[in-house]
């Protein structure tokens, strides 16, 4: 049993970027707390506690110290109220999706209705509406953009981690309901990179393992992609999530993990398998 991995599998720069920022920011000792995870990745966050940086849900926690705010960005609100407090911010906001932020910010204040392409409970949506000065709507599919109403002037920007056929579904129904039309392209590369490895390595593998939180959409959005091309589609968060049953008669696994997945969690899960009964390809 031979195991491939993806090339990009693991940390994207924004990602990769917040972790350092919020490890470096642990060793000072001063009392520091994250404003929500600072990625989605469960077991980062656990051993960022252990360093002594604590999560907290709103910034009443607060009332003094530190705090950082996550990869995926947080509202305008949010970000108000951190400077006004007093409180040392260090900004670990993805610098992809700061620009997300930054075109809805632009769309509104030139007059276009705004559409953001994502998922409405996600936190870096939240955060991306909050930008505007006007109405956000926000929708997660071509069927949800068919019932939007006619309109003059509608600027769209996407979630960094939504796939680019979403994107052109929306747009192209977006087409035949407004008069202008302006779309930026805000996916950031990292992601439709790992979602291209995954469709090409799901073809030729006969198991795929997808390695990432179950709270991460760029890593659900993987298993998606892997499951409709391969059955024997598996998503962990950890080595300990493996079972030997899925392994029995596999000739090949692949694996490919979530933007927000370190990599000592991939060697994990890689020695495991290997225990099974696999050898290593790069």
């Amino acid at each position: 049993m031979n195991i491939i991995i993806a090339k990009h599998a693991g940390f994207c720069f924004g990602v990769k970027r917040a972790t350092l920022l919020a490890f470096e920011k642990a060793a000072d000792g001063i009392p520091t707390s994250t404003l929500g995870p600072i990625i989605h990745s469960p077991q980062v966050v656990q051993r960022l506690e252990e360093k002594g940086v604590r999560v907290v849900n709103n910034l009443s926690q607060l009332e003094n110290g530190r705090i950082i705010l996550r990869s995926h960005g947080v509202t305008s609100t949010e970000m108000k109220e951190a400077h006004e407090k007093g409180l040392e911010v260090v900004d670990a906001t993805c610098p992809f999706v700061r620009k997300a932020q930054s075109y809805v910010h632009l769309l509104s204040d030139e007059g276009y209705e705004v559409l953001v392409v994502g998922d409405r409970d996600h936190p870096e949506v939240e955060g991306i509406i909050s930008y505007a000065s006007r109405p956000v709507t926000v929708v997660a599919s071509a069927e949800e953009a068919g019932s939007l109403p006619t309109m003059k002037r509608l600027g769209v920007v996407a979630q960094t981690t939504q796939s680019y056929e979403t994107l052109e579904a929306v747009v192209e129904v977006c087409l035949a309901k407004v008069q202008e039309l302006r779309v930026f392209n805000t996916i950031c590369d990292a992601t439709s990179v790992r979602q291209d490895e995954a469709k090409i390595l799901a073809r030729k593998v006969d198991c795929m393992v997808v390695i990432g939180g179950y709270n991460s959409a760029n890593t659900r959005r993987l298993a998606e992609i892997c499951l409709e091309l391969q059955p024997e589609t598996h998503h962990v968060e950890t080595a300990d999530q493996l079972s030997e049953e899925w392994f029995a008669g596999m000739n090949t696994v692949g694996i490919t993990a979530g933007a927000s997945t370190p990599k000592w969690l991939i060697d994990e899960v890689i020695e495991r398998i290997n225990a099974i009964g696999g050898d290593k390809k790069d």
